[in-house]
């Protein structure tokens, strides 16, 4: 479970970086100095807030933060927290249906995480926030030792550049034309994805094709840009509703909860992503 907060900071029309005494009440950890009790003298904290600042410097502003919940006592302070990061001087007008560049930054002060910088993308307004797994980079990943800050703001440039790229997909998508069979097939697919177990199988009652209902009229259409949004949306939100009969024969009501825990999230946007590339490949042949 993780503690979020992003829209109200990254608004496309008044967005602004977060000041460090609202991280500080979002998610403490960025701010620990030393390291969790658990670690060994080989590991060398290196403190989330003093990368950011140099971040800052360059142009990255935080405009999200979120944090790991830890049931470990002691755990809060030094526990996994994300970032998002964005560039809020380049000038750039938004509007409704467009996607921007982010940089995600995670690191944990008690050994759970090494600092790592993947690509991010946001559609405006529809608050919906993806993580772009690339062909060349997927992350960054820097240990907690040497010149830290300089790798990651080196790895941030080059994480930022993967994302870039990536901004091709939705106008490349939205031209692909997708048949029922092809989002059906896409709906299986992110199905399995997010409720499949270890062994392959799904056994929630939640129904593939629930996947592909819009929440929102702008979004019923059958391009695969639209449909794969519309997808991972329902994936990642949760609030699908469905019905299955226990061994008495007795109706059970169920609900799929929000994916909140910051690695299920990525693990689970990278998935959707792959998915999506896949298809568009396949349906341009």
């Amino acid at each position: 479970m993780t503690v979020s907060i992003y829209a109200r900071t990254a608004r496309f029309d008044t967005g602004r970086a977060l000041a460090e005494d609202e991280m500080r009440g979002i998610a403490p950890s960025i701010f620990a100095t030393s390291a969790h009790e658990s670690r060994s003298e080989r590991f060398k904290p290196i403190p989330t807030i003093e990368i950011l600042r140099g971040l800052m410097k360059e142009g990255f502003m935080p405009v999200g933060a979120r944090q790991s919940v830890s049931r470990t006592e002691g755990k809060a302070n030094f526990t996994k927290h994300l970032i998002r990061l964005r560039r809020l001087d380049d000038g750039n007008v938004y509007h409704v249906g467009d996607t921007v560049c982010e940089i995600l930054l995670k690191n944990a002060n008690d050994g759970t995480s090494a600092y790592e910088l993947l690509a991010g993308l946001f559609r405006v307004c529809c608050l919906n926030s993806l993580v772009a797994q690339t062909g060349t980079i997927d992350a960054i990943k820097v240990r907690h030792s040497g010149d830290v800050q300089g790798k990651v703001i080196e790895g941030t440039y080059r994480v930022l550049g993967e994302a870039e790229r990536t901004l091709a997909a939705p106008q490349d998508w939205s031209g692909v034309r997708m048949g029922r069979e092809a989002r059906e097939v896409l709906a299986e697919a992110a199905h399995l994805v997010r409720f499949g177990d270890a062994g392959g199988s799904a056994t929630t009652s939640i129904k593939p094709e629930q996947l592909l209902v819009p929440r929102r009229s702008e979004d019923r259409a059958e391009d695969l840009w639209t449909v794969w949004n519309v997808v991972q949306e329902n994936s990642i939100k949760g609030g699908l509703r469905g019905v299955k009969r226990d061994e008495l024969g007795r109706a059970r009501r169920s609900t799929s909860r929000p994916i909140n825990g910051i690695d299920q999230d990525i693990k689970l946007n990278k998935a959707l992503w792959l998915i999506g590339e896949r298809m568009a490949a396949l349906l341009r042949r």
